[in-house]
């Protein structure tokens, strides 16, 4: 696990970290080693008086133990454990292990829990004053054998150490350094505070200026305080804040400038919008005239072509029917027939054509009954419709009311196309209080993607249709999930007055 805590550190405590961890780790140190060093000496010390003790009483009180005289060895251990503060019991024990005088000091407070100890040694001095052939022995100049010596232990002096006063001493000794240390430590604290706020305090006042940089005041004054690198920070702020002050006057002038272009472009734009939209609507409006001249042609010319070239091939066929039987007869009588019906079937497609040019639908039923006239015509075993109204139509003008029936139409046409659908809903809801007709188109089809695919010539003829009334389209559809397609157009200068 990664110790990253001080990244949330301000400048100023990571300065004083960095600069009081290594002071107070020496102080740590060296209070421990002083501490360590004087219980040490101590400890030393009393081991080397132990012993030192123990064995000049076991090499003095050979003959008082001896001879019994225990009261001159008691007087001997008692004046040396007053005059000794650091010593704390004297035991003098025979070879038995029994306790012949033991002497406690009235002064020491506390007793280390072992004792030095030192044995009483008696010596025995053997001489022989025979020769080895029994003559009385005379010692010669030459004879140099020493006499025999044998050791003997006769008891055990036993010495038991008090720390008290040296541990006073050295706890004197240790409190002086230590008061030294914590003074050093306290300067290096000082010496830190001051480290640490010498450079935090220009940070802060670069970091405040940057916040008011930020703020959109650029023209601010702030002056170098300091040397190093904080001090050519400060630097670089200060001349940083006259050449964004500079920029930002510099770049209001453009914006200004590109302002005034900006709305100049726009207001021509509008203008070329508003000139387009007149010149769609003009021209739909010719396409329209023209489409109802071409179907009033169809209509009144070449339908009643169609119907003269069917009365004559009747004629022709019922004369043919009163003429001698004969092949040349059935032949002609037939061919009238088939003219006849080609007639039949050419006034039927022109029929369709005129619809197709000028819905006289239209003009009849309104476009309520043209629509439903229009879905009746579209439905089919692979596609059903369903139609959904809301309003009263008949005040539409004549322009709004052909753009609407055109636009449903190239849907309708669509669905047919492309969507491959097995249902679809066509929706007209005439609003009132918001002047509105509301056209939608919604099929269950394969839809598309609005954001990669383009758009057909179907949708954009509609979006035309739309911006040149002023109003709006929008079209929902994903992979798999069908398309809809929902128009709004208003009202205003669209209704003819009754």
């Amino acid at each position: 696990m990664k110790l990253m805590f001080w990244r949330s550190w301000s400048i100023g405590r990571r300065m004083a970290v960095i600069t009081m961890l290594p002071v107070a780790l020496l102080f740590t140190s060296f209070v421990w080693y002083s501490w360590y060093s004087h219980r040490a000496q101590v400890a030393e010390e009393l081991a080397e008086r132990g012993r030192i003790l123990a064995t000049a009483l076991a090499e003095t009180s050979e003959y008082n133990l001896i001879s019994g005289n225990l009261s001159d060895l008691r007087l001997t251990i008692n004046g040396l454990v007053q005059s000794d503060k650091s010593i704390y019991r004297i035991d003098v024990v025979d070879a038995s292990g029994k306790r012949a005088v033991g002497v406690v000091s009235e002064s020491a407070a506390e007793a280390e829990p072992r004792y030095f100890e030192a044995p009483i040694k008696k010596q025995i001095v053997w001489i022989n004053l025979f020769s080895d052939n029994g003559t009385p022995h005379v010692s010669a100049s030459s004879d140099s054998r020493p006499p025999t010596l044998t050791t003997e232990v006769v008891g055990w002096v036993r010495v038991t150490m008090s720390p008290s006063l040296m541990m006073a001493k050295q706890a004197h000794r240790f409190r002086i350094e230590l008061a030294m240390a914590a003074l050093g430590l306290a300067a290096a604290g000082a010496l830190a505070f001051f480290l640490a706020r010498s450079l935090t305090v220009p940070l802060k006042e670069a970091i405040g200026t940057l916040r008011q940089i930020r703020g959109g005041n650029y023209r601010v004054n702030l002056p170098v305080t300091t040397g190093g690198e904080v001090g050519e920070l400060q630097a670089s702020i200060g001349e940083m804040s006259v050449a964004l002050d500079e920029s930002k006057k510099d770049l209001e002038n453009k914006v200004a400038e590109r302002t005034r272009d900006l709305v100049a472009s726009r207001n021509e734009a509008l203008r070329a919008n508003d000139e387009k939209r007149k010149l769609i609507q003009k021209v739909n409006a010719i396409i329209e005239e023209e489409r109802k001249g071409i179907a009033v042609e169809i209509h009144d010319e070449l339908n009643a072509s169609l119907i003269a070239v069917r009365l004559e091939a009747q004629a022709i066929a019922a004369v043919a029917s009163r003429a001698p039987a004969g092949p040349e007869v059935e032949q002609i009588r037939q061919k009238a027939q088939a003219i006849t019906k080609l007639a039949l079937d050419l006034y039927a497609n022109g029929r369709r054509i005129v619809r197709r040019l000028r819905p006289e639908v239209l003009d009849m039923l309104g476009l309520h009954g043209a629509v439903e006239e229009m879905l009746r015509h579209y439905d089919s075993s692979r596609t059903s419709f369903s139609f959904h109204s809301e309003g009263d139509f008949s005040k539409l003008g004549n322009e709004l009311a052909i753009s609407a029936y055109r636009i449903v139409q190239e849907a309708l046409s669509n669905v047919m196309k492309h969507s491959g659908a097995t249902s679809a809903q066509v929706s007209l809801i005439l609003s009132e209080p918001k002047r509105e007709l509301h056209i939608e188109v919604a099929d269950n089809g394969a839809g598309f993607d609005t954001k990669s695919a383009s758009e057909g010539i179907g949708i954009i003829g509609m979006r035309e249709r739309v911006d040149a009334l002023g109003g709006s389209i929008v079209v929902h559809s994903s992979p798999g999930k069908g398309t809809v397609v929902a128009i709004s157009l208003p009202l205003q200068g669209a209704t003819a007055v009754s």
